[in-house]
This record gives structure tokens, C-alpha cells and sequence, in this order.
């Protein structure tokens, strides 16, 4: 069935609007006119299927003010009750989700005349914390929350491997809680995979690798044996010096057999990140989306994975594989020739969302790239995207750069190597976050974070059209959306036409860029201008803008709320 595009509830003025995610929600608020000079905020309380109801928590409140110099011990956190969130929307990210109905309740607060706070009206929202369900689709992500305050009041910034040399082979058990939380749902969805195919001998898998240093990955394909034959990529990164990617060769050569293992890079490099799985030879269930098989793959970035349950989608993979895998040499040259790179391919399996895909690479990049370009270019209301690099050339990413000249509200973050640059809405340049983790001089409500080293951290390559009006779409997959990438790499890139999912990729894209536009903001705070929730004798008030039909605040709050709706 069709995924409602959102669950919604209105009383006296107030309309409250809820979009679930992948075991997130974003909670969207209108109060359809203007409020009185003493509204102070929204509270949200969440009532969990079993245990006591909860107030969401604020890291501000209206008497300490937070600068960049404060001390972590100077800063708690403090429920929305009390404190209450002075925005129009919140992502929510509970640490574990249980099954059942979930129920928000959103209560605006007011500022009483003796200084304490007075509730009006509240709205209830009940769901399950789950996406879309179908029965032969399933997609997850990465938690990507390693330098985060929550990793470090949950796990006070443990390691998450072995110190010393790295290896592929050591015990993971003592990491195993760090693991299961910063993987999340797709390190599941991919063990998962991998632990029904090995229990059916009747069945094999094949896989593209890129990446490759997750022991757990590694001893689950170990186990299947001469089931398994798997195309590693071969590029310089993955055979230089101090490379894990020779070792996980070699070993899965002593239990597959050597002539199961090869590698190859076509122009640049084989990026794909797929396991197929076969039934007597034939392909019937495959895993893809932009995760590498690798420890920060999954436990350090923000990624994403999508499991296909449909034999029509997983023989396009399977096709795709067989061209790398019996002639790895001539895969620079035969790949972007062959009938599986030189088209789109429709799905409209029932079981599964509408999807079109695509594999390169191609001789013209456009064949994967040009239901994206025009998409952007007929955006009705919204872009949001998370993409690893927006340095690369071609029209996708020109058009991505150039979003802020569209009267559309466009929401985004992208990585370099060294910053992390934010896109809000109305700003075609993006504000550079330096991507230096929170260590020496740790602002308040910041405790002493840990970087997990050098690289990304915002490895997702998405980009969201529409996701809550007539026509969303979201793009995915291993492909980085660069032109050089769809005429170089081996990839494959995924367009899937449903509401549920669009809203998920959606919420995730607010959730990260938030999370470190908060960031930014707590880095700039000064005496002068410090952070602290605003009273109502503090001019503007914080709510102006929101009702500013000028202001880009505005429409983010009538494009979340639906209120008009």
C-alpha cells in the first residue's frame, strides 16, 4: 500500500505534523497565525510502546548563555517543558526503537507572568517508528554520529577497533554494542543478508567489494566457501602500502579458491558495493546503496543501503557482475559497450517501491544522469540532498550548486576532505564547517569528541526532489552523481519514485545537516552573542521570521508544517 505522506492532527490553531523515517521521526509544528510576543517554544513529549512518557531534551534554555569557550560541565540539557524548542520543526532519534505505536505529544508553551512557563493546547501524533513497508524492499542507514555528544556520553569516545596495526581479523565482540549503534539499521540489513544466504547450501553469493576491511563481513563470506566470488577494486588505494584489501584477497582465496577472487578498477575505479544472492545460479535477492565494506564504512560515516527481495532486480545485478568478473581486462573498455550500461531499467515489480536503474560505466553519462537533471529542474518545492563531494564536474552537481537561485527551499550538507559546507535555504554558496572534531577547546554543550580519523564522515550521495508534494523521487546508490565518475567508475545509481521513501532520505538529510549546523553555531557563539533561548523582551522575537513571508524561515515552516493542507 501506498506509504500516508504524513500522519497529521490539528486543534484550535494548532497543527502538528509528524514524517517517519528510518527509526526517526521529524516532527513539523503551524500555528496558523501569528502568536502573542510570550510564546516561548514548543514542548514535545514522547511516549514510547512501553516505559515512561519523555520530554524530549534542549541543549539550551533561557538563563545560561553558551559561547564557544564554555566548559562542558557548565551545560546540561534540559526538558522541552522547561525548555522549550524554539523552531518549527525536530528531528527525533531514539536510541532504540521498540515495536509499536509511538505517540508525540506537541504542547506550545507560553511565558506566564511570574516567570514560569503556562501549556496551550496539545496535539497527540501516534505511529510506528518505521518507514514504508514492503514486502520485497527494504532500505536502512548508518547511524554516522561517531564525533558526536552522543557517542560520547553513551560510549565515553571508545575505539572502535584494536589499536595498533590495523588488521581485518581481529575480535569484534568487545566492540559489538559501538557497532550495532553507529551502524544502525543497514549494518543489520547486511549481516542479515549475508547470515540467510549462508544458512541455504543451496545458495551463493556474488559481490562487488570496494573498501574492504569489516572482519565481520569478512567471516561471513568466509563461511560460504566456494559459494562466494567476489570483483574487489584494485585502484592505488586499495594496494599501496599499509592496504588491507591483499589480505582480504588472500584469505577468501584459501576458502573460495583462487579463481573466485579477482579484482579490477575499469577507467578509475570499480565502486560498486553489492552482494547478489544466487539460488541454484540464479539471482534472487541483492544489497546496494553507498556503504563501503569497511569499518568506517559503517561505523564512522553516514551511509545508506537498499535491499532489493525480486529476482527482475537482482539479474540487472547479476548481469553487471558477470561483464567485471569473467573478463576483469577488459572491463575498461567492454563494460560501457554492453546493453546493461547503455540504458535505464524500469522495476515496477509489485512488492517493490517504482524504481529505475542504472549502471556505468557509460559512454554517455547522461544516460544515468539526465532523469536527475531534470528532475532539479522541475522541482516544484524542495531539494534536500547529502552527497560526499560537490567538487566533481557535470550537471547534476552544477545544478545542485546552483539550487540557491531557484525559488525553491533547498536543504543540504556535502564534505571535502576537510570541511563539511552546509547548504540553507536561499544560499548557493553553502557555509564551510571546518571538519575539525570538537577536542581541544570544547564548546559547551560539547564533551571531548573523538574524529575516528582522517576522511569522510558524510559519505551518502542522495539527492531528494519533492519529497512531500505530488511527484518525489529520490536518487541513490554507489555513484557520486559526478560526470568523470559515470564514464570512469563501475556504479550504479537508483531513482525510486515512492513518498515513504523520498520522506526517509528527506528526514536524513535534515538530521545531519542540523546536526552540524548546530555545530557551526556553538563555534561562533561570543559573550557579545551568546546562544540561549529568547525572551519575549528580546528583539526580534525568535519566531518572526517564521511568519515573515520574505524570510526563507517562512517557508520552511508551511513547507514541513502542511498546514494549508
Amino acid at each position: 500500500m501506498p506509504h500516508e505522506p504524513f500522519i497529521q492532527a490539528s486543534l484550535d490553531g494548532l497543527t502538528a505534523t509528524a514524517y517517519v523515517g528510518d527509526g526517526s521521526v521529524l516532527l513539523a509544528f503551524d500555528l496558523g497565525k501569528k502568536p502573542s510576543a510570550d510564546f516561548a517554544g514548543f514542548a514535545v513529549k514522547r511516549i514510547p510502546p512501553h516505559g515512561k512518557p519523555f520530554y524530549l531534551l534542549n541543549r539550551l534554555d533561557f538563563t545560561t548563555p553558551i559561547t564557544s569557550g564554555t566548559k562542558p560541565e557548565e551545560r546540561g540539557y534540559t526538558p522541552s517543558n522547561l525548555a522549550p524548542f524554539q523552531k518549527f520543526r525536530w528531528v527525533d532519534f531514539p536510541s532504540t526503537i521498540e515495536p509499536g505505536n509511538y505517540t508525540y505529544e506537541i504542547t506550545p508553551m507560553h511565558l506566564a507572568k511570574n516567570d514560569g512557563l503556562e501549556e496551550g493546547v496539545t496535539v497527540a501524533l501516534t505511529f510506528e517508528m518505521v518507514p514504508e513497508k514492503f514486502e520485497n524492499f527494504e532500505f536502512g542507514f548508518t547511524r554516522g554520529y561517531l564525533s558526536s555528544q552522543a557517542y560520547a556520553r553513551r560510549f565515553r569516545n571508545a575505539p572502535i577497533r584494536p589499536k595498533g596495526k590495523k588488521t581485518v581479523d581481529f575480535d569484534t565482540s568487545p566492540f559489538e554494542r559501538r557497532y550495532k549503534w553507529l551502524g544502525s539499521h543497514a549494518r543489520k540489513m547486511i549481516l542479515d543478508f549475508l547470515k540467510k544466504a549462508i544458512q541455504d547450501d543451496s545458495s551463493s553469493v556474488d559481490v562487488f567489494a570496494y573498501d574492504f576491511d569489516e572482519p565481520d563481513i569478512l567471516r561471513s563470506l568466509k563461511k560460504l566457501g566456494n559459494r562466494l566470488r567476489i570483483f574487489m577494486d584494485n585502484s592505488s588505494s586499495h594496494t599501496g602500502l599499509g592496504a588491507l584489501e591483499p589480505e582480504v584477497a588472500e584469505t577468501l582465496k584459501k576458502s573460495a579458491g583462487a579463481d573466485q577472487v579477482k579484482s579490477g578498477h575499469f577507467r578509475r575505479y570499480a565502486h560498486n558495493k553489492v552482494f547478489i544472492q544466487k539460488k541454484e545460479g540464479k539471482a534472487i535477492r541483492v544489497l546496494t546503496g553507498s556503504a563501503n565494506l569497511s569499518v568506517r564504512g559503517l561505523y564512522v560515516q553516514a551511509n545508506n543501503v537498499l535491499l532489493f527481495d525480486e529476482p527482475e532486480v537482482a539479474s540487472l545485478y547479476e548481469e553487471a557482475f558477470n561483464h567485471a568478473f569473467h573478463d576483469p581486462t577488459a572491463t575498461q573498455s567492454q563494460f560501457d559497450d554492453s546493453e546493461i550500461a547503455s540504458q535505464v531499467f524500469e522495476i515496477t515489480s509489485a512488492g517493490c517501491p517504482k524504481s529505475a536503474i542504472a549502471f556505468s560505466p557509460h559512454r554517455d553519462p547522461l544516460i544515468s544522469l539526465r532523469p536527475i537533471i531534470d528532475a532539479i529542474e522541475n522541482v516544484n518545492s524542495s531539494v534536500m540532498f547529502a552527497i560526499m563531494e560537490l567538487g566533481g564536474g557535470g550537471p547534476v552537481l552544477e545544478g545542485i550548486r546552483a539550487l540557491g537561485t531557484k525559488q525553491v527551499f533547498t536543504y543540504g550538507v556535502t564534505q571535502s576532505t576537510r570541511n563539511i559546507r552546509i547548504f540553507k535555504p536561499g544560499s548557493n554558496r553553502g557555509n564551510v564547517v571546518p571538519f575539525g572534531y570538537l577536542k581541544d577547546k570544547v564548546p559547551a554543550p560539547f564533551r571531548r569528541e573523538w574524529s575516528g580519523g582522517a576522511g569522510q564522515v558524510v559519505h551518502h550521495k542522495f539527492i531528494v526532489v519533492d519529497f512531500n508534494d505530488s511527484n518525489p523521487v529520490v536518487f541513490t546508490g554507489s555513484s557520486n552523481l559526478s560526470e568523470g565518475g559515470e564514464k570512469d567508475n563501475g556504479d550504479n545509481l537508483l531513482a525510486i519514485f515512492d513518498r515513504g521513501v523520498a520522506t526517509a532520505y528527506a528526514i536524513e538529510a535534515v538530521r545531519l545537516l542540523d546536526h552540524y549546523h548546530f555545530r557551526q553555531k556553538m563555534m561562533g557563539a561570543t559573550k557579545a552573542k551568546p546562544m540561549k533561548l529568547r525572551g519575549p523582551d528580546e528583539k526580534p522575537l525568535w519566531w518572526e521570521d517564521y511568519f515573515d513571508a520574505d524570510h526563507i524561515k517562512y517557508n520552511d515552516r508551511l513547507l514541513f508544517s502542511k498546514s494549508s493542507v
